[in-house]
């Protein structure tokens, strides 16, 4: 929506006589966070840190002509056509106008706060409710005196319910977010120790937090915590609360039972006097009480049972900030030194369990003092230690005065604690790690990234960046094209398009994906831990031992490989062994041609030792509109000839001939499975919108030189230089995946955002780069392909795909996986 400045001027009770004309839709508080400088309305916010007065100046020059402002400089006088509205506080002024802006809409708005859990039932709501309504909620965790009134400013006439999540830290802050929220249904989620040492008691933290439900229609809370009953009827809430319990069978929503089972967790419950149940996919004790206070929301919004059932199993984990390294000593590294309260080690003990699908690595947890909890150290210290019992830690370092004061607590065999990182790094007990995996939990002021630089394997500094979040992302934004019920088979094969197949399949098992496809990684997942079924492309007559050791299932090509799987499945005594055939219907790669396919139904029918359990075919361009036609006919052959096998089989056979481009162009033709391979990395076959980047290659600036005019550079003097230039040279080669082809200004990269031209012959190791004109020091950063410099861009400027490009990146370089 947009505002006049006038009306923004009048909202917050300014004259309006001498203001430019001017539209705004865009409320900006980081000047580094510019996108519609004219539409744009800057508040210029004083913290201890830093005075955003002083950013003024730098942006208009970038176009933008509307500020609030609570002090006037000299220097603006020269700034014409700008408005400057002077208030006493720019940040009341931001919260006033978002709450103008809320009284406009009257929908149904979810408020949630507490100590713990506020974003996981934020998103999970909007999991659950996304198919009855157009939502409006706060991004990440914009939960702040600022980050909530931006997120109230996304309202517009198309939402029908907003959900916004509100934190505080301190006394007086939620009567401030009340009016800007003003929610019509309150959540209030688990009470914690998270900033409790701004609080009198734990009574006043509540208090204060109930205040952002003094006008709401209805508050849903666990009444089974006394406290917050207490509070909720001092504060004159109780008449329009609707409450759950696990105790009072008189409470509006009763939970009767909780059953953990495996990987999920089976709830159930009664509202008035109606039984009914669901499943998540979560063991975890938090996520079983924000899944519950998300079936109380759904509930009161009259979702029916049904559809909250068949939503809450699908439910998908919100993401965390940690990133996932190779160590040294065969070790794997979690680093989550994001925060260190009680409740995000809970949260990071969890995905440390998540992670070890390889059963031979001990378990080991560096762990600081855990700073501004408000709790009594004995007792902190004695809760810490219970999770890490829970968690099965079999190891555990201290560092910091408290937790090593507090070591007797912690009662598993191996511990060791130390006064402060730097005396844990002397000791040299780093150097003793060995197949173990590692979670690096740790406050910012202990200086956790030392201990990182050390365990971490540092063959190279040249680095492949993957995003296991862009990887889930990409995932469910092919899921949301197809029929719920189809399965989805992900290629993993050549190293998971060079991102590392081990960890990607990992993320992918945890996001219950149906299938992994392999070419010859299927034996090193296993040894991972992975349990997916594995479908092997393109095997060979020479691996019956590992194929049948490991459960790897194999497609079928050809009579060579069907006749020699049948012998050998008998020879085993093995029967009912799935495999998958390949049709050919177009492509003339591999696979059975159409003609083929009674004989093949012959020999299937007289054997017992496998079983079809998919029958797929390739398309040879389906993301191109020239080819429809064939893409077409190749569908119909393939339809026509998997209907011939399950029929003559006498039993279902799944189907599958998309791929990724084929997803992105023809999603309403309805098939069994699908298979997402380069989408799956964030590469539209067909220029499809909405993809995130996964992999982002990255090196350093090992020297820099000024080179005159005339001289050459580079093995063979291929490039003449025809100015004064200078020259970076850059930590990577063709050794480690760069093709010779980008050498002589046919390739670029990107050095602190700039383009820089790749100059001369590619090398072995390095490679230089023409960086005249650009602010860089040896040491910068240098991106290769990723945000802002693109696979595709790469590919095209030497005339191959980006799959060559992906995949060519070498073994030597490091691959280090991003979670947020």
């Amino acid at each position: 929506m947009q505002y006049t400045i006038q009306q923004i001027a009048s909202i917050l009770s300014l004259p309006t006589g001498r203001l430019h004309p001017g539209k705004i839709s865009v409320l900006l508080t980081d000047s580094r966070r510019l996108t519609l400088p004219d539409e744009t309305l800057f508040f210029a916010m004083e913290t201890k840190n830093n005075d955003a007065h002083l950013f003024v100046g730098e942006l208009y020059e970038k176009g933008v002509r509307h500020f609030v402002v609570s002090r006037l400089l000299p220097e603006w006088e020269e700034f014409t056509g700008a408005n400057f509205l002077k208030v006493k506080n720019p940040l009341s002024a931001l919260q006033k106008i978002a709450a103008s802006h809320r009284r406009k809409f009257n929908i149904p708005v979810i408020g949630i706060t507490g100590s713990n859990g506020k974003t996981v039932v934020k998103e999970w709501l909007y999991q659950i409710l996304e198919k009855n309504y157009n939502i409006v909620r706060s991004p990440r965790s914009y939960n702040s005196q600022t980050g909530v009134p931006l997120s109230v400013w996304q309202l517009d006439d198309e939402t029908e319910l907003g959900i916004f999540e509100a934190g505080i830290s301190m006394p007086d802050e939620m009567e401030k977010l009340e009016p800007v929220i003003r929610p019509t249904i309150g959540v209030l989620t688990k009470i914690g120790e998270a900033h409790q040492e701004n609080f009198a008691s734990l009574q006043q933290k509540i208090m204060e937090k109930l205040e952002l439900f003094a006008n709401c229609d209805v508050l849903i809370f666990d009444e089974d915590c006394e406290l917050v009953s207490q509070c909720a009827d001092q504060m004159v809430l109780s008449p329009k609360t609707f409450t759950w319990s696990r105790k009072n069978r008189d409470a509006h929503l009763y939970i009767s039972s909780v059953k953990k089972r495996g990987e999920s967790t089976v709830i159930n419950y009664s509202l008035l006097d109606f039984d009914d149940s669901f499943t998540i996919p979560f063991t975890d004790d938090a996520s079983v009480e924000n899944a519950i206070s998300c079936l109380a929301v759904a509930l009161y919004l009259h979702i029916s049972s049904a559809e909250i059932s068949a939503r809450m199993i699908r439910l998908d984990p919100v993401a965390m900030r940690l990133d996932v390294r190779r160590g040294k000593g065969n070790c794997i590294i979690i680093n989550d030194a994001y925060n260190s309260d009680i409740n995000s080690i809970r949260i990071a003990l969890d995905f440390q369990q998540q992670r070890k699908v390889e059963r031979r690595l001990k378990k080991t947890l560096i762990l600081s003092d855990i700073l501004q909890t408000g709790m009594a150290p004995k007792l902190l210290y004695k809760k810490v230690a219970e999770m890490a019992k829970q968690s099965r830690t079999e190891r555990i370092i201290g560092i910091g005065h408290d937790i090593a004061a507090h070591r007797n607590m912690f009662q598993m065999q191996e511990k060791s604690f130390y006064r402060t990182t730097e005396e844990f790094i002397a000791s040299g007990e780093w150097r003793k790690f060995d197949h173990e995996l590692i979670l690096l939990k740790g406050a910012r002021k202990f200086h956790f990234e030392q201990i990182s630089a050390l365990v971490e394997e540092r063959l190279h500094e040249t680095a492949l960046e993957v995003d296991l979040d862009a990887v889930v992302h990409n995932f469910n934004f092919y899921k949301s094209r197809l029929h719920p019920d189809t399965k989805m088979v992900c290629m993993v094969k050549a190293n998971a398009y060079g991102a590392g197949a081990a960890e990607i399949a990992k993320t992918l098992q945890y996001h219950r994906c149906d299938y992994l496809a392999v070419a010859e990684e299927g034996i090193q997942l296993r040894r991972e831990g992975i349990s997916l079924p594995l479908i092997v492309l393109n095997p060979e007559v020479n691996g019956f031992e590992e194929l049948f050791a490991e459960d790897l299932e194999p497609e079928i090509y050809n009579f060579r490989i069907l006749e020699a799987f049948i012998r050998e499945a008998e020879r085993r005594g093995i029967t009912r062994y799935p495999v998958h055939l390949k049709i050919d219907t177009g492509m003339h790669r591999l696979g059975f041609l159409p003609e083929q396919i009674p004989e093949m139904i012959a020999l299937l029918k007289g054997q017992k030792g496998l079983k079809v359990h998919s029958v797929f075919s390739h398309l040879s361009a389906g993301e191109s509109w020239h080819f429809d036609d064939f893409t077409h006919r190749q569908m119909d052959i393939f339809r026509k000839a998997a209907e011939e096998i399950e029929q003559s089989l006498h039993h279902p056979v799944r189907k599958h001939i998309l791929n990724s481009a084929g997803m992105e162009r023809f999603p309403d033709t309805r098939w069994d499975m699908t298979r997402l391979g380069i989408g799956l990395y964030g590469i539209s076959a067909s220029g499809l919108p909405g993809l995130r980047n996964v992999c982002t290659l990255k090196t350093t600036v090992l020297q820099i030189k000024q080179v005159s005019s005339n001289e050459t550079v580079g093995y063979g003097r291929k490039e003449r230089l025809d100015r004064d230039a200078r020259i970076a040279t850059i930590r990577i080669g063709y050794a480690d995946g760069l093709d010779r082809q980008f050498g002589n200004r046919k390739g670029k990269v990107l050095v602190n955002g700039h383009s820089a031209p790749i100059v001369g012959n590619v090398c072995m190791d390095l490679c230089m780069v023409d960086v005249t004109g650009i602010e860089v020091e040896e040491g910068d950063t240098v991106i290769l392909f990723g945000e802002g410099l693109s696979v595709i861009e790469l590919a095209e400027s030497i005339g191959t795909i980006p799959y060559e490009i992906l995949t060519s990146v070498s073994p030597r370089v490091k691959r280090v996986y991003i979670k947020e």
